[in-house]
C-alpha cells in the first residue's frame, strides 16, 4: 500500500502509479492537459484498481460514441483484483461502472458514499458533482460541497466548486463571495472564474464580466480545451450582451472556435454562441458549415441529451438536414430502447421534445419548433448544462413563438428577462420587436 496526494491507501506498490493518479486527480480539480497520465499508470500496474478505474472515467469524460466500449475493458480487467483492494478503490471501480452502464442514480450514491466515509478525497467530490450536474440534481451539488468544505477550507479548488453550486442555486451574493475566496487564494482558479462570469451574466453585470474575465484569461492558456474556451465563451456573451457583437465574433474566431474541433464540449461552445451571435442580427457565414463538418463525423452517439441538441442545432442551420435527419431519427429509437430509470426518463420527457423542437427550429419551422420545445422547458435542468448553457433553448422557444404569432405566450417570458437584467439593452429591444 501506498498513499495518495489525499493521504488516503492504494493497493499498489509502484510510485509511479501513485504519481499517475495524483497527476490526473490534480488536472482533473483544475482543468488541466496531463490527466491521460492515468492511461499509464493503469497499464503499469493492471492490479491496481483505482488506476483501472480512474483510465476508463477519463474514457467517459471525452464523450464519444466510443467511450463506453473503450472504458469497459478497463473496468473489466480490474474486476478480478477487487478483493484485495481497498474500500475506497471497490467504490470509485462501482461508480464509474454505474457510469458506464448508464445507471445515474447508482453512480451518485456511490459517489456520495466514497466522500461521506472519505472528504478527503477531493476528486471525489468532484466526480460526485459531475454526476450530479449531469441529472439537475443541483441541490444535491451544493450539499456535497458543503459536507466536503470542512476537511478542504484551504482549497481554491473547493471553493470554486462551491461557488458554482451555489450560483446555479440561485444564492448569487453567496456564490460571488464563494468564487472571489477561491481567487484570494488562488488566482489561477478557472472554475472560480467560471462561477462569478455565471453570476454577473446572471445579474447583467456585462462590462463588469468582459473586464473581470479579460483580465483572468492570462491564466487559461495552458488549461484544457474545455475550460479554456467555455471560459471566453462566457466573455463573448458578456460582448453580446453589451451590444458589441463583432468583438464577440471575434473572440469565437481567435479563442472558442479551433482549440480541439473534434471535442464534444467545444463543439456545444461554438453551436451556442454562433446561434446567440446570429440572435444579435450578425451574419456569422459560413461558421456553421466548419462546425457541422466535426459534428457529423461523430455520427449518431447519444451520451447526453444536451449534446444531441446542439448537435442537431449546428447540422440543421448548416443545412444538413439529412444528416440531422438521421441524428434525429437515431435519437427517437435509442430513447425506444432504453431501460425505465433516470436517465431513460430524462431522455424520454426532455431530451425528444427537446431534440425534436431544435430540428424543427433549425429548418424555420417555427410551429412545430414553438408546441415540441415548450413540453421540454421544465425539465431542462435535467440534461446537464447550466442555466447560461439550457438558456439557449428557452431563447429558440421564444423566438420561434414570436415567428409563429405566439405573442400572448412568449411576451410575460420577454418581460421578465428585461426585468431581471434592466442593464442590457437588447432586452428591450426583443420587446419593442413584439409589436405587441
Amino acid at each position: 500500500m501506498l498513499n495518495d496526494r489525499w493521504g488516503l491507501p492504494i493497493a499498489t506498490d509502484d510510485p509511479d502509479v501513485v504519481t499517475g493518479l495524483d497527476t490526473f486527480d490534480t488536472s482533473f480539480l483544475t482543468y488541466g492537459t496531463t490527466a491521460a497520465t492515468v492511461w499509464d499508470a493503469a497499464r503499469a500496474d493492471p492490479a491496481c484498481v483505482m488506476a483501472q478505474a480512474k483510465a476508463a472515467a477519463l474514457e467517459m469524460f471525452l464523450q464519444t460514441g466510443q467511450s463506453i466500449a473503450r472504458a469497459r475493458p478497463w473496468l473489466d480487467g480490474a474486476a478480478p483484483h477487487l478483493a484485495k483492494t481497498t474500500e475506497r478503490e471497490q467504490l470509485w471501480h462501482a461508480q464509474v461502472s454505474a457510469w458506464v452502464d448508464g445507471d445515474a442514480e447508482r453512480a451518485i450514491a456511490l459517489c456520495r458514499e466514497i466522500v461521506n466515509h472519505w472528504p478527503e478525497d477531493l476528486a471525489a467530490v468532484k466526480m460526485t458533482q459531475f454526476h450530479m450536474f449531469h441529472v439537475g440534481d443541483l441541490a444535491g451539488m451544493l450539499e456535497i460541497a458543503e459536507a466536503a468544505l470542512p476537511a478542504h477550507r484551504a482549497s481554491a479548488e473547493m471553493h470554486g466548486m462551491r461557488a458554482f453550486a451555489l450560483e446555479e442555486m440561485n444564492r448569487l451574493d453567496e456564490a460571488e463571495a464563494s468564487a472571489r475566496h477561491a481567487i484570494e487564494l488562488k488566482r489561477a482558479e478557472p472554475w472560480a472564474h467560471h462561477a462569478l462570469a455565471h453570476v454577473m451574466e446572471t445579474q447583467g453585470r456585462c462590462a463588469e464580466g468582459f473586464a473581470f474575465m479579460s483580465e483572468h484569461a492570462d491564466t487559461w492558456t495552458d488549461r484544457n480545451s474545455f475550460m479554456r474556451s467555455h471560459n471566453w465563451w462566457h466573455a463573448a456573451l458578456f460582448a453580446i450582451d453589451s451590444d458589441r457583437p463583432e468583438e464577440a465574433l471575434r473572440l469565437y474566431d481567435e479563442q472558442v472556435w479551433g482549440v480541439w474541433k473534434e471535442y464534444s464540449q467545444d463543439q456545444v461552445n461554438a453551436a451556442a454562441l454562433l446561434a446567440r451571435l446570429e440572435f444579435a442580427g450578425l451574419d456569422v457565414g459560413a461558421r456553421w458549415q466548419d462546425v457541422a463538418d466535426h459534428v457529423e463525423r461523430r455520427g449518431p452517439e447519444h451520451v447526453e441529451p444536451f449534446l444531441d441538441a446542439h448537435y442537431l442545432l449546428a447540422l440543421t442551420r448548416a443545412g444538413r438536414e439529412a444528416a440531422a435527419a438521421r441524428l434525429l431519427a437515431s435519437l427517437q429509437n435509442h430513447v425506444a430502447a432504453l431501460p425505465d430509470r433516470l436517465n431513460g426518463r430524462i431522455w424520454r420527457e426532455v431530451g425528444v421534445p427537446l431534440a425534436e423542437g431544435v430540428f424543427a427550429y433549425g429548418r424555420g419551422d417555427w410551429r412545430t419548433a414553438f408546441t415540441r420545445l415548450q413540453p421540454a422547458l421544465s425539465g431542462l435542468q435535467q440534461i446537464g448544462g447550466s442555466h447560461a448553457q439550457r438558456d439557449l433553448f428557452w431563447q429558440l422557444w421564444l423566438r420561434a413563438g414570436a415567428h409563429a404569432g405566439e405573442i400572448a405566450a412568449v411576451k410575460p417570458h420577454f418581460e421578465r428577462r428585461a426585468a431581471e437584467r434592466p442593464g442590457v439593452a437588447k432586452h428591450r429591444r426583443e420587446l419593442a420587436a413584439l409589436g405587441a
